[in-house]
């Protein structure tokens, strides 16, 4: 299988998201500062990096991890798929590719401060409200983490390429 969580920016709540898939955050509290700031790329993509994708590393299965930020396009998703699909039919591959949006995670404090220290460069600003935001929805990222798992693992057999929303996510963030 072949996970690619995705969201607006590709830099907070995929990072988190990935951390978590990559056993690399502890999942039993929420988490500190220095762990959410220590996170591969929290916090480091900037616009130019929208669209790219970004290998994070392989899971306890030997999966491999990808993150990538959409920006405004509502294309890159659906070209992603497009292009995995095409992708699978010719080589005939059977690897099933996950698609997972971290969006719906985003708590209000995560997108005022992406927005102070990505947008406006502000991050003595931004980054108090990242962190805040990070502690809001860490939860809610590992339990999307683990619905991602859990769903590809009962469709992999039947489907080669899975999109989740995880629109069922939002009424759990706060």
């Amino acid at each position: 299988m072949i996970f690619i969580y995705h969201d607006y920016g590709g830099t907070h709540t995929t990072s988190l998201a990935a951390a978590y898939h990559l056993n690399k955050l502890p999942t039993h509290r929420k988490l500190t500062k220095e762990e959410i700031l220590a996170v591969d790329y929290f916090n480091q993509l900037t616009a130019s990096d929208m669209g790219k994708l970004i290998f994070r590393g392989l899971d306890e299965d030997g999966n491999p991890v990808y993150t990538v930020g959409k920006g405004n396009s509502k294309a890159v998703l659906p070209a992603m798929v497009h292009m995995a699909s095409m992708l699978q039919d010719k080589f005939k591959n059977d690897e099933p590719i996950i698609f997972s949006n971290t969006s719906p995670t985003v708590p209000m404090m995560m997108s005022i401060g992406g927005f102070l220290s990505r947008g406006l460069k502000l991050d003595v600003i931004g980054v108090p409200f990242l962190v805040n935001g990070a502690q809001q929805c860490c939860r809610t990222i590992y339990e999307l983490v683990l619905h991602t798992k859990d769903t590809a693992a009962a469709r992999a057999a039947t489907d080669s390429v899975i999109i989740l929303d995880n629109q069922h996510f939002k009424r759990k963030r706060q």
